[in-house]
Protein backbone atom coordinates (compact mmCIF):
# COMPACT_ATOMS: atom_id res chain seq x y z
CA UNK A 1 0.00 0.00 0.00
CA UNK A 2 0.97 3.57 -0.90
CA UNK A 3 -0.25 6.89 1.00
CA UNK A 4 -0.40 9.43 -1.13
CA UNK A 5 -2.49 11.82 0.77
CA UNK A 6 -2.81 12.58 4.37
CA UNK A 7 -4.62 15.42 6.47
CA UNK A 8 -5.20 16.18 9.79
CA UNK A 9 -9.17 15.90 10.12
CA UNK A 10 -9.74 16.60 13.91
CA UNK A 11 -8.87 16.34 17.44
CA UNK A 12 -11.21 14.80 19.48
CA UNK A 13 -11.87 14.49 23.62
CA UNK A 14 -14.49 11.58 23.50
CA UNK A 15 -17.90 10.96 21.75
CA UNK A 16 -17.69 12.18 18.25
CA UNK A 17 -19.57 11.28 14.83
CA UNK A 18 -16.24 10.89 13.18
CA UNK A 19 -15.04 8.05 15.37
CA UNK A 20 -18.51 6.11 14.53
CA UNK A 21 -18.58 7.35 10.54
CA UNK A 22 -17.92 3.67 9.51
CA UNK A 23 -14.72 4.70 7.95
CA UNK A 24 -11.76 1.88 8.75
CA UNK A 25 -9.54 2.86 11.72
CA UNK A 26 -6.19 2.10 12.56
CA UNK A 27 -4.99 3.07 15.81
CA UNK A 28 -1.20 3.76 17.51
CA UNK A 29 -0.83 3.04 21.07
CA UNK A 30 2.34 3.31 23.15
CA UNK A 31 3.64 4.39 25.97
CA UNK A 32 4.63 8.49 26.37
CA UNK A 33 7.35 9.34 23.84
CA UNK A 34 7.50 5.88 21.95
CA UNK A 35 7.53 7.54 18.66
CA UNK A 36 3.61 7.68 17.30
CA UNK A 37 3.24 10.69 15.81
CA UNK A 38 6.23 10.34 14.59
CA UNK A 39 5.77 7.15 12.88
CA UNK A 40 2.37 8.44 11.55
CA UNK A 41 4.94 11.36 10.02
CA UNK A 42 7.19 9.13 8.70
CA UNK A 43 4.27 6.57 7.37
CA UNK A 44 2.45 9.41 5.50
CA UNK A 45 5.85 10.98 3.92
CA UNK A 46 4.71 14.64 5.74
CA UNK A 47 7.22 15.80 8.20
CA UNK A 48 4.64 17.82 10.51
CA UNK A 49 1.37 16.12 9.99
CA UNK A 50 1.32 15.07 13.98
CA UNK A 51 2.51 17.16 16.13
CA UNK A 52 5.83 15.90 17.59
CA UNK A 53 7.01 16.68 21.27
CA UNK A 54 10.18 15.69 23.54
CA UNK A 55 7.95 16.24 26.03
CA UNK A 56 6.08 13.22 27.04
CA UNK A 57 2.15 13.58 27.73
CA UNK A 58 1.90 15.76 24.23
CA UNK A 59 -0.67 14.32 22.58
CA UNK A 60 -3.73 14.51 25.46
CA UNK A 61 -6.88 13.89 22.47
CA UNK A 62 -7.33 11.75 20.49
CA UNK A 63 -6.21 12.96 16.46
CA UNK A 64 -7.83 11.50 13.62
CA UNK A 65 -6.35 11.74 10.05
CA UNK A 66 -7.73 11.00 6.66
CA UNK A 67 -5.40 8.85 4.84
CA UNK A 68 -6.29 8.60 0.89
CA UNK A 69 -9.53 9.81 1.59
CA UNK A 70 -10.39 6.07 2.76
CA UNK A 71 -9.32 5.62 6.16
CA UNK A 72 -7.98 6.68 9.83
CA UNK A 73 -5.11 6.83 10.80
CA UNK A 74 -6.20 7.10 15.04
CA UNK A 75 -3.07 8.69 17.21
CA UNK A 76 -3.70 8.56 20.98
CA UNK A 77 -2.25 9.89 23.83
CA UNK A 78 0.71 7.73 25.61
CA UNK A 79 0.24 6.13 28.78
CA UNK A 80 2.75 5.58 31.53
CA UNK A 81 5.15 8.60 32.32
CA UNK A 82 3.78 12.03 30.94
CA UNK A 83 4.56 15.78 32.23
CA UNK A 84 1.03 16.94 32.92
CA UNK A 85 -0.65 17.06 36.33
CA UNK A 86 -2.44 13.82 37.82
CA UNK A 87 -6.00 15.39 36.94
CA UNK A 88 -4.81 15.77 33.15
CA UNK A 89 -3.86 11.59 33.35
CA UNK A 90 -6.08 10.40 34.19
CA UNK A 91 -8.46 11.85 31.72
CA UNK A 92 -6.02 11.36 29.39
CA UNK A 93 -5.93 7.29 30.82
CA UNK A 94 -9.81 7.20 30.95
CA UNK A 95 -10.01 8.85 26.65
CA UNK A 96 -7.85 5.65 25.73
CA UNK A 97 -9.98 3.54 28.21
CA UNK A 98 -13.14 4.57 26.35
CA UNK A 99 -11.79 4.41 22.63
CA UNK A 100 -10.31 0.56 22.83
CA UNK A 101 -12.60 -0.65 25.52
CA UNK A 102 -16.45 1.12 26.52
CA UNK A 103 -16.73 2.87 22.72
CA UNK A 104 -17.59 -0.28 20.76
CA UNK A 105 -15.44 1.60 18.27
CA UNK A 106 -13.74 -0.96 16.03
CA UNK A 107 -10.82 -0.36 14.94
CA UNK A 108 -9.26 -2.75 11.73
CA UNK A 109 -5.74 -2.58 13.57
CA UNK A 110 -3.92 -1.49 16.49
CA UNK A 111 -0.57 -0.80 16.24
CA UNK A 112 1.14 -0.83 19.76
CA UNK A 113 4.30 1.27 19.75
CA UNK A 114 7.15 -0.03 22.23
CA UNK A 115 10.93 1.17 22.32
CA UNK A 116 12.77 -2.14 21.25
CA UNK A 117 15.44 -0.82 23.40
CA UNK A 118 13.96 -1.20 26.30
CA UNK A 119 11.89 -3.87 25.37
CA UNK A 120 8.32 -4.47 26.30
CA UNK A 121 7.95 -2.51 29.78
CA UNK A 122 4.63 -3.23 32.66
CA UNK A 123 3.25 -0.99 31.07
CA UNK A 124 3.43 -2.27 27.72
CA UNK A 125 2.62 -5.66 28.64
CA UNK A 126 -0.82 -4.28 30.75
CA UNK A 127 -1.52 -2.57 27.13
CA UNK A 128 -0.76 -5.47 24.91
CA UNK A 129 -3.05 -8.13 27.37
CA UNK A 130 -5.79 -6.08 27.66
CA UNK A 131 -6.05 -5.21 24.10
CA UNK A 132 -5.51 -8.82 23.15
CA UNK A 133 -8.05 -10.07 25.76
CA UNK A 134 -10.16 -7.67 23.97
CA UNK A 135 -9.87 -9.50 20.37
CA UNK A 136 -7.98 -6.59 19.13
CA UNK A 137 -6.36 -6.66 15.52
CA UNK A 138 -2.15 -6.23 16.91
CA UNK A 139 1.10 -5.00 15.16
CA UNK A 140 3.48 -4.68 17.96
CA UNK A 141 6.25 -2.05 16.19
CA UNK A 142 9.45 -2.15 18.06
CA UNK A 143 10.45 0.97 17.24
CA UNK A 144 13.48 2.67 17.05
CA UNK A 145 15.66 -0.17 16.83
CA UNK A 146 18.62 1.83 15.40
CA UNK A 147 19.12 2.71 19.18
CA UNK A 148 19.60 -1.07 19.49
CA UNK A 149 23.48 -2.15 19.84
CA UNK A 150 24.11 -5.00 17.12
CA UNK A 151 25.72 -7.76 19.80
CA UNK A 152 22.23 -7.16 21.83
CA UNK A 153 19.50 -6.60 18.45
CA UNK A 154 18.80 -10.24 18.15
CA UNK A 155 18.03 -10.86 21.42
CA UNK A 156 16.23 -8.05 22.50
CA UNK A 157 13.51 -8.44 19.32
CA UNK A 158 13.30 -12.26 20.32
CA UNK A 159 12.46 -11.43 23.99
CA UNK A 160 9.66 -8.97 22.47
CA UNK A 161 8.69 -11.63 19.46
CA UNK A 162 8.10 -14.22 22.54
CA UNK A 163 6.05 -12.02 24.73
CA UNK A 164 4.06 -10.98 22.00
CA UNK A 165 3.61 -14.25 20.16
CA UNK A 166 1.56 -15.07 17.96
CA UNK A 167 0.93 -11.53 17.08
CA UNK A 168 3.21 -9.50 14.61
CA UNK A 169 6.47 -8.24 15.49
CA UNK A 170 7.90 -5.19 12.88
CA UNK A 171 11.40 -3.63 13.75
CA UNK A 172 11.43 -0.49 13.10
CA UNK A 173 12.85 3.14 12.66
CA UNK A 174 11.88 6.39 10.83
CA UNK A 175 15.37 7.58 11.52
CA UNK A 176 17.22 4.94 9.56
CA UNK A 177 14.17 4.20 7.30
CA UNK A 178 13.46 0.75 8.71
CA UNK A 179 10.18 -1.04 8.58
CA UNK A 180 7.90 1.08 6.68
CA UNK A 181 6.96 -1.00 3.78
CA UNK A 182 6.18 -4.44 6.07
CA UNK A 183 4.04 -2.17 7.97
CA UNK A 184 2.16 -0.54 5.19
CA UNK A 185 1.67 -4.12 3.65
CA UNK A 186 0.37 -5.37 7.38
CA UNK A 187 -2.33 -3.30 7.52
CA UNK A 188 -4.44 -4.47 5.74
CA UNK A 189 -3.72 -8.78 5.95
Amino acid sequence: MEINKAFFLKGVKGTDETLYDGVSQIAFIGRSNSGKSTTINYLTGLKNLAITSSTPGRTQQINVFLINDSFYFIDLPGYGYARVPPKIKKKIHSLVNWYFFESEINQHKVILIIDANVGMTKDDIEMFYTLRDHQKEIIILANKVDKIKKSEYAEKIKRIEETASPFKVIPFSAKKKIGKEELLINLYV
